[in-house]
């Protein structure tokens, strides 16, 4: 088993590091481009670099890319396609048998995944949110805590669900939307849409 490397050194990767020492993985270290933290720790794991060194260890380790902004997180993604970007699971979330997970997705406690739900790449599903049955999510897609989808929705590419919200059965998604926390989405939303409140409204 590879030790294990976790790109970003923000709030995000503190859950991620507690994540993976509580499945009892090899933590290399961490890589930011931020040169004020290098040399630090975080949870008592070292930054060891910038986000370039990726090419420099490749091929010796896994990667977790932990932030939590969807575009960023994308563009690291892309940018270094093709390593081995490790999927992160929870030890308390419960998912579903036959779940499809892309790559480098990570599940935060006490989320829940129910069946015949498919989960894009790089996808963060945070603390408590609930994906229901047969829904799809698409890439580089965050659920926030306490977000709920109910069966059957769709939810495209760079998308933010906001913490608390709920989207009701069989509704659309499009991609690059935010949906506000708390609100109650009741219809299908076009690409691009900023949404809030109950019934959620679009936005400005």
């Amino acid at each position: 088993m590879k030790e294990i490397i976790v790109v970003g050194g923000g709030g995000h990767s503190k859950v991620i590091i507690d994540i993976l020492k509580k499945n009892n993985e090899k933590i290399h270290g961490i890589l930011d481009d931020n040169e004020k933290k290098q040399g630090k720790e975080i949870l008592g794991v070292k930054i060891i670099g910038n986000t370039e060194k990726i090419k420099e260890f490749s091929d010796e380790f896994e990667f977790v890319i932990a932030i939590g902004n969807n575009d960023k997180r994308k563009k690291i993604a892309e940018k270094y396609a093709g390593i081995n970007f490790k999927t992160v699971i929870h030890p308390s979330a419960i998912i579903a048998l036959d779940t499809e997970i892309g790559e480098g997705s990570v599940f935060m406690a006490g989320a829940t995944i129910n069946s015949s739900s498919k989960i894009g790449k790089h996808c963060i599903i945070n603390t408590k949110a609930v994906v229901e049955h047969d829904n799809i999510i698409g890439d580089y897609v965050h659920i926030s805590p306490g977000a709920i989808l109910t069966g059957t929705v769709n939810v495209g590419d760079n998308t933010h669900v906001g913490s608390g919200a709920i989207v009701l059965n069989d509704l659309c998604i499009g991609k690059k939307c935010i949906v506000g926390a708390g609100s109650v989405v009741t219809k299908n939303l076009g690409e691009g849409i900023k949404v809030l409140g109950i019934p959620a409204r679009e936005i400005k």
